[in-house]
């Protein structure tokens, strides 16, 4: 009978693997073994609350508070009472939780939890590149800023008001980069979370995949929330950094869309989870330049805002012939537009 669990034998685990029994694989081993176990709460014997941050604790009251989320507390709280209330220490011993979330020098004790973003001609050609260190918090106001110092904006103005449009909807690149860092698999010390910014695209990663039970095609509609990390989620939520539980993938996709760019492409890959955000470089101008027609133009602009075009649809939309039509949808097909 196959059995759902290792079988361990002499000191060491087996499987079975179709019709064969293997012996089981460290990292696969570690992570059953690991499974059920959440590595935001357990206790880390070594640090102390002279270890905390107390300006990030009470910046996360005061985010808390305007919330409505913990009103209980406020910013003259005994750490030891708010800690044990929210479930970041247990008999006065703080959890790795605590630590990473309100630490002065988390990487102390995780080396590399730590955000690194880089701004990149190629693949091999950086022209930027910044390591974030400290506490979660910090890691995403200081995060936020460093891609903003790495994409473009402009400004449109209309009336007395001036609005700032950037290559990427900053609710997107905030929404994708908390994903980031509060879902990444932190038993995996040894790999950074990491933000490549490109001419082109953004590339955020975080080691650690999809919880089990949730796959690719859910994360494009309302789902439920399977945290990693709950208590960090958790504190997150309470300061308004999230909102609903399981929306923020949704939030992506909509304000993407708002943007009118190319919907966020979701992965897995190399062990863990990807977000790419791609940047509108179809531009009219740009088209004309690749030698398009202006019916082809007008098409291209279309299938932007509409995800496809029909043959009639585009006879319509350009006022042609089916004939002309179906010349001109195959030739930005062969050039795969």
């Amino acid at each position: 009978m196959k059995s759902n669990v290792p079988i361990s034998f002499n000191g060491r685990y087996y499987e079975r693997v179709g019709n064969t029994t293997r012996e089981m694989k460290s990292e696969k081993l570690k992570s059953f073994l690991l499974k059920g176990i959440n590595w935001d709460s357990i206790i880390n014997k070594d640090a102390g609350f002279n270890e905390i941050d107390e300006e990030t604790v009470r910046m996360f009251i005061r985010l808390a508070r305007a919330k409505g989320r913990l009103t209980i507390f406020d910013e003259n709280v005994d750490l030891k009472t708010l800690f044990e209330h929210l479930k970041l220490s247990v008999n006065g011993k703080l959890t790795n939780g605590a630590i990473i979330l309100f630490g002065k020098d988390p990487q102390k004790y995780f080396l590399n939890a730590v955000l690194r973003v880089l701004r990149l001609k190629n693949e091999i050609t950086s022209i930027g590149d910044r390591f974030i260190g400290g506490n979660l918090f910090k890691q995403v106001i200081t995060g936020e800023e460093a891609i903003k110092n790495f994409i473009n904006v402009k400004y449109e103005i209309k009336g007395l008001v001036r609005k700032e449009i950037w290559d990427y909807p900053l609710e997107a690149i905030r929404e994708a980069l908390l994903n980031a860092l509060i879902h990444r698999d932190y038993f995996k010390w040894n790999v950074q979370t990491q933000i490549k910014i490109f001419d082109d695209y953004i590339w955020f990663y975080n080691i650690g995949g999809l919880p089990e039970g949730i796959t690719l095609e859910q994360l494009e509609r309302p789902h439920s929330s399977v945290p990693r990390n709950p208590l960090i989620v958790h504190i997150f939520y309470l300061a308004g950094f999230i909102e609903e539980m399981g929306s923020g993938t949704g939030r992506i996709i909509e304000n993407m869309k708002k943007a009118e760019l190319p919907e966020p492409e979701f992965r897995e890959e190399m062990g863990g989870f990807s977000v790419y955000f791609r940047k509108d470089i179809y531009t009219e101008e740009y088209l004309k330049e690749l030698g398009l027609n202006d019916r082809q133009i007008r098409a291209v602009i279309y299938v932007k805002k509409n995800g496809k075009i029909t043959n009639k649809e585009y006879q319509e939309l350009v006022n042609t012939t089916k004939r002309t039509a179906t010349r001109d949808l195959k030739d930005l097909t062969v050039k795969k537009y």
